[in-house]
């Protein structure tokens, strides 16, 4: 049962396989948490985001189709979700960005080998630079520019995640990068 694909595992669960579908929870909870946590900034709201969508997805088993890896329909739901997070917070006036280099507020910054105190400054200087400049973007910029650099997704999945041609997420991912350089030489970063 190890072996067994993500569609494999989502044909079982749609036939009341609980323990399929609790597999294909370990494979993605944490990937998704963290998409989502780079989207909302809150680790609870991001914990909360990612059960909803396992819970959307369950809910909606029986229409997911093989056409795509299933890891897309999951982000898509999970895209979502984040959005109308975001719109919602916006409104709330909360939604702010999360550390790019830290999992939670509990963690350090970024290591560094020879632990300097001047090095581990400059650390926590460029990740305030980064996260400042990383909210100034869009959630159409900040999303594609979270699943490419650090999920790491290639072109086509993040184009059925976010529902657009991929000379679209071409265009949003090189206009997220060219914001984000803008945004950091304005804070200072010009030495980075």
């Amino acid at each position: 049962m190890t072996g067994l694909s993500d569609w494999d595992l989502v044909a079982q669960a749609r036939g009341g396989d609980m323990d399929s579908f609790a597999r294909l929870v370990h494979r993605y909870e944490a990937p998704l948490i963290h998409f989502c946590l780079r989207m909302v900034g809150s680790h609870q709201d991001a914990q909360d985001l990612a059960q909803e969508s396992f819970v959307r997805v369950y809910r909606y088993l029986d229409r997911l189709k093989p056409e795509a890896k299933f890891s897309t329909a999951l982000f898509g739901m999970a895209r979502n979700l984040t959005l109308n997070y975001l719109r919602d917070a916006g409104r709330r006036g909360r939604g702010k960005v999360r550390s790019l280099t830290r999992e939670d507020e509990t963690d350090s910054a970024v290591a560094d080998d020879v632990h300097r105190p001047d090095r581990e400054a400059r650390l926590r200087e460029i990740e305030g630079m980064l996260e400042r400049a990383l909210e100034s973007l869009s959630p159409e910029h900040k999303e594609v520019l979270v699943l490419r650099e650090i999920q790491g997704m290639d072109y086509d999945a993040i184009a059925a995640i976010v529902r657009c041609r991929k000379g679209t997420v071409k265009s949003r991912l090189a206009r997220a990068r060219e914001q984000l350089r803008v945004r950091l030489v304005e804070l200072g970063g010009e030495l980075l």
